[in-house]
């Protein structure tokens, strides 16, 4: 019995949702001739006003506001690559890979974040490139730094050495 009672219960939900999308009173048709001529083509900047992601959307503004964020990026390519932070522009990646996709996915689809979140992951991973060769470069230096160092040392050595052997014993001992 209850399981019926459930049934009544959703086919009275199901007509009240049909009912309530039904218009009220009759659909009349114009007969007008101005209504039956075509609507005007609209031009570029009227297309972009009454757009999804138009001028007057938060789909426009933010990435306008995030064109930013790239161009602090491509001015740091200025900058001498030890004073770049790996953490910072891991994170300008990151943002940008995640939000390139997600901009592709939500509805309505937003070319334009999609391609400021594009270029943002591209300035950020050619920074992490930089901090990449720059730390090896660092690396490799200071092993070879090391190698000049104890050469350098050991020609001293010698040089004390064949200069006053009986000083060099006495400050070995």
């Amino acid at each position: 019995m209850s399981s019926r009672a459930g049934l009544r219960l959703f086919q009275a939900a199901r007509f009240s949702r049909v009912a309530f999308r039904r218009p009220i009173g009759r659909r009349y048709q114009t007969t007008d001739a101005a209504a039956a001529q075509p609507l005007p083509q609209e031009n570029v900047f009227q297309k972009l006003w009454r757009s999804p992601v138009g001028v007057k959307t938060v789909h426009f503004w933010a990435p306008v506001m995030k064109w930013c964020l790239v161009l602090a990026g491509v001015s740091d390519f200025a900058r001498p690559a030890e004073s770049l932070s790996a953490t910072q522009n891991m994170a300008l990646t990151a943002t940008g890979v995640i939000w390139t996709r997600w901009c592709l996915i939500i509805k309505p689809r937003n070319v334009f974040l999609a391609a400021v979140n594009f270029f943002l992951a591209c300035v950020g991973v050619t920074q992490l490139t930089r901090i990449a060769m720059h730390e090896r470069s660092q690396k490799n230096a200071s092993a070879g730094q090391l190698v000049e160092d104890a050469a350098a040392d050991t020609k001293n050595t010698a040089e004390s050495i064949a200069k006053d052997p009986e000083g060099a014993t006495k400050k070995a001992l």
